[in-house]
């Protein structure tokens, strides 16, 4: 096989920020034909959410634009959505995060897709769904932590609740999009039909609970923060060596036993407070005291090498700097260069996932506002003398 998965895809992405815009680069990773549609003279709000900046780019904005072209078109304007229509019709996936009802309001309803796209996936992002007391409401990555608990599980236990570092929930929404849309790409190869998909930031808060969601429904206890720690694994948290801070995870007995052997504690596998994981959840602080009392006395590279020698997965507590330049990321390709209008050369991270049949690639840069409008616009047919007066109009601009 040659090209991508998604060659000959055409996804028309209507949305901004992260969520959307991350969805719509990945199917970009795997072949598709992305096209960015954003408004005139601003564009995708990310834009502008700097510094740092490359060229004229926000780095926000580079982040989760890749292999996209870029459309400039206000759909505030009849002849604005007109374009959009067409654009609609020749698309095989729609993906947008207006807020409930824009599309609709519109006029590109259920009744007009049928008429008019009927082949068409079209995924809607929102913060909230399209059903319950907060519908019309718009979603923020930082609130739904707050919302679904997710904080309230993120920090030290006597410390104050914690967002993650980035916007977590914004970026599963985006990969659950994703999922949703290439399993409708499938089930339109068996029934011809496309279909509605939505998801949501708040749905993707609950899900992301995971195991502590379990905890809870089974047991009817509040979750508690265990700062670095685990609610159900003990030894399973970060210690400080030497030189600074590690992460080691403990996932079993039998691990457990050899994690006692490598730190001087054989009786540890014996002990009736620690030989299983249940004793050790139960007598977690005592034992994670002594564990902290020994890791002290050496290296974080003297651990690791006796730990992995072992099989105990264990890290250092990288920076982003260690962790972007590290020997298993340049490996993995992770860190990529491409040539970008503006900024010239530019690293970006590269693809997250690799298929051998279907190579995923960067082959586009992330696009400046509007660099692609004569293009897509004349493979809908106009000509100079039309995008001349769609320009006059304020419906695009063109460079």
């Amino acid at each position: 096989m040659t090209g991508g998965a998604l060659d000959g895809v055409r996804v028309l992405d209507l949305s901004r920020v992260l969520a959307g815009p991350m969805c719509a680069m990945w199917l970009g990773d795997m072949g598709a034909d992305v096209v960015k549609v954003e408004r005139p003279g601003t564009g995708d709000d990310t834009r502008t959410w700097g510094p740092p900046f490359a060229g004229t780019e926000a780095a926000y904005y580079l982040c989760a634009n890749r292999n996209k072209r870029s459309l400039t078109l206000d759909l505030s304007l009849p002849r604005g959505r007109g374009i959009l229509a067409e654009l609609i019709r020749g698309a095989d996936v729609v993906l947008d995060n207006f807020k409930i009802g824009t599309l609709e309001r519109w006029g590109f309803d259920d009744d007009w897709y049928e008429a008019e796209a009927p082949t068409a996936v079209r995924a809607t992002i929102s913060g909230y769904g399209s059903t319950g007391p907060k519908a019309a409401m718009p979603g923020y990555d930082f609130i739904l932590q707050a919302e679904t608990g997710l904080m309230a599980v993120t920090g030290e236990p006597d410390g104050e609740s914690m967002k993650h570092g980035v916007a977590l929930v914004d970026v599963c929404t985006g990969m659950l999009t994703a999922i949703s849309v290439l399993g409708a790409l499938v089930a339109r190869g068996r029934t011809g039909q496309g279909q509605r998909i939505e998801a949501s930031l708040h749905d993707t808060g609950i899900a992301m609970l995971a195991n502590v969601a379990a905890n809870h429904l089974v047991s009817g206890t509040e979750a508690a923060r265990y700062g670095n720690g685990h609610p159900n694994i003990v030894p399973y948290r970060t210690y400080r060596a030497s030189d600074g801070e590690m992460a080691i995870a403990v996932g079993n007995d039998a691990q457990f036993v050899k994690f006692a052997q490598v730190l001087g504690f054989e009786e540890w596998a014996v002990d009736e407070r620690f030989a299983q994981n249940v004793q050790r959840v139960g007598n977690r602080d005592l034992l994670d005291r002594q564990i902290e009392q020994r890791i002290a006395e050496r290296s974080r590279a003297e651990w690791t090498a006796d730990l992995e020698a072992n099989g105990i997965p264990c890290g250092p507590i990288n920076s982003v700097t260690e962790a972007l330049g590290s020997a298993q990321t340049l490996a993995r390709n992770m860190v990529t260069t491409v040539v970008h209008p503006t900024a010239g050369q530019l690293s970006i991270t590269g693809v997250p996932f690799q298929m051998f049949g279907t190579p995923t690639a960067v082959h586009r840069p992330p696009p400046t506002l509007g660099q692609h409008s004569r293009e897509v616009l004349m493979e809908l047919g106009f000509d100079e003398a039309e995008l001349s007066n769609l320009v006059a109009e304020g419906v695009t601009t063109v460079e």
